[in-house]
């Protein structure tokens, strides 16, 4: 009896995964939504791009600190209700810091935009890990979230 080949599987070979190279959102209106994010978080606006039966709006946003792009898009037709993630699908992102400390500045620019947070609390997930929450106007929870083996060398 001949022996076997092993099987190759097609993503035997897929290669590494680099990072997160965008992030798409759902939301009511996408002007305000980036004029928020703009605002409250330091993006600026990339570009945008518009359907051509305008079925939906996409407008893109960078971070200067942050590899991946950000989408937000608005559907003519999609539901006005506020994000809930108690529903299948995304619960909230969570952006990273390299020190304890700029949790405070996040909280000084939040208080600064006018926009809802927690106090910063202990992360229950990661040991001396901590975080401040808050939403987006279409109810995404965001976070600001410090972890210890994110921090940078002294």
């Amino acid at each position: 009896m001949a022996a076997r080949r092993p099987v190759r599987r097609r993503w035997h070979n897929a290669g590494v995964i680099k990072g997160i190279h965008h992030l798409g959102f759902t939301v009511r209106d996408a002007e305000a939504s980036a004029a928020w994010y703009t605002e409250v978080l330091g993006f600026r606006r990339v570009g945008e791009h518009q359907a051509p039966d305008g079925a939906f709006r996409k407008v893109f946003l960078r971070h200067d600190s942050l590899p991946a792009r950000l989408g937000l898009t608005e559907h003519r037709a999609g539901r006005k209700d506020m994000f809930d993630e108690t529903r299948i699908g995304l619960d909230h992102l969570a952006f990273g810091v390299t020190d304890r400390a700029d949790l405070d500045a996040w909280v000084t620019r939040l208080e600064a935009t006018r926009a809802e947070y927690s106090r910063i609390t202990t992360a229950n997930s990661i040991p001396g890990a901590a975080v401040v929450v808050f939403r987006d106007p279409d109810n995404i929870q965001l976070e600001i979230f410090y972890d210890p083996a994110w921090a940078e060398p002294a």
